[in-house]
């Protein structure tokens, strides 16, 4: 009998399902509260079938004293440095979305700064930790996941800040070539640390969309993210040329649909449909690609009934067929407006599907 591991990869690879993959997605804290509340425990992903589990390659910071990262600016008091350096303040009111400290802000920033920036390192025992982990998750029948979303143009933004980044590329600027650069190296060594392990998926990640239009030109991307990303991909496919290779974006990421295919993404996510038609991106793309979320968590799941619900995963169900290449979840986390009523029934519906 398939395991989920195995239903979920065949589906992934368009080759047909026993039972539609079903992604709950991440909880907001309030929402994990809820479920603990409601059946005396928090775990999720086994309530709720999902057929993969996740792990991550170790990293080190390189940093001892966060204040030298910033010369420029005193951090608030209650500003946590996350491994890249990047300050996140939190402010009362807000449920997970922090201000943002960027250590390479400013047209002052010299490119010597930003050759000697301290970004993180692939620990020296990451894949010797990474393997067993991954190991013991496909024993259970599981699919593996790696993480490293944020993969160049977001973790170099983070650091940058996205208006002098976006500046130093326009203007062909040395420091957007090296910043980047550096970036993307650091994003090869934590793929190839994934494929060694034997991950069955890797997760990658920039938004390079908004809600009605891309936050850059397609030239722009072309010419400074699009063969950065195919490097990252590559490094990763010659390891592990099965590794599937996931891609998140949010917002509408349409003109970019023949690029992604093109450098080797496998999977897209996650088709918000307020912001593109999930029957043109499948029309475009769909033999060649899978798609992992598409049901929204700006209208459908706060805001729809139950039976909204169903009727938007039976409608993109159908369009992908009997060969899959689609696993049905929220497009992003799910908040606080979601009732557990159309949780179910993002589930339910899953479950009940006929190809």
């Amino acid at each position: 009998m398939a395991t989920p591991r195995d239903n979920l990869l065949r589906a992934l690879r368009r080759q047909g399902f026993d039972a539609v993959p079903f992604d709950c997605g991440g909880f907001c804290a309030s929402q994990v509260e809820a479920f603990k509340a409601r059946l005396g425990h928090d775990r999720i992903a086994e309530t709720f079938g999902v057929p993969f589990r996740s792990a991550g390659v170790r990293m080190e910071q390189v940093w001892t004293d966060a204040r030298q990262l910033y010369p420029r600016e005193i951090l608030p008091a209650n500003t946590d440095i996350d491994v890249n350096g990047v300050g996140h303040s939190h402010h009362a009111g807000c449920f997970h979305m922090t201000r943002m400290h960027h250590p390479l802000r400013g047209e002052d920033v010299t490119l010597d700064e930003v050759r000697r920036y301290p970004l993180p390192r692939v620990a020296a025992d990451a894949v010797a930790q990474l393997r067993p982990a991954v190991e013991r998750i496909q024993r259970q029948g599981w699919a593996a996941i790696v993480g490293q979303e944020c993969t160049v143009w977001e973790t170099a933004w983070y650091i940058r800040s996205m208006e002098d980044l976006m500046m130093d590329m326009l203007a062909g600027d040395e420091r957007a070539a090296v910043h980047l650069d550096r970036v993307t190296a650091l994003a090869v060594a934590r793929i190839q640390a994934a494929a060694q392990a034997g991950a069955d998926i890797v997760k990658l990640g920039d938004d390079i969309g908004m809600q009605s239009t891309t936050l850059m030109s397609v030239e722009l991307w072309r010419t400074w993210l699009k063969p950065r990303l195919a490097e990252v991909i590559r490094a990763g496919k010659a390891i592990k040329p099965d590794l599937l290779v996931f891609y998140h974006s949010c917002g509408f990421v349409l003109p970019f649909l023949d690029d992604l295919v093109d450098v080797g993404v496998d999977i897209l996510n996650p088709v918000q449909p307020e912001c593109m038609a999930f029957e043109e991106v499948h029309r475009r793309v769909g033999d060649r690609i899978s798609f992992w979320g598409t049901i929204g968590t700006q209208t459908t799941l706060p805001f729809g009934t139950p039976q909204q619900v169903r009727d938007a995963v039976w409608a993109n169900l159908r369009c992908c067929g009997s060969r899959g290449g689609i696993v049905i979840g929220p497009t992003h986390m799910v908040e606080p407006e979601v009732p557990w009523e159309n949780l179910l029934a993002l589930r339910d519906a899953c479950a009940s599907f006929v190809p």
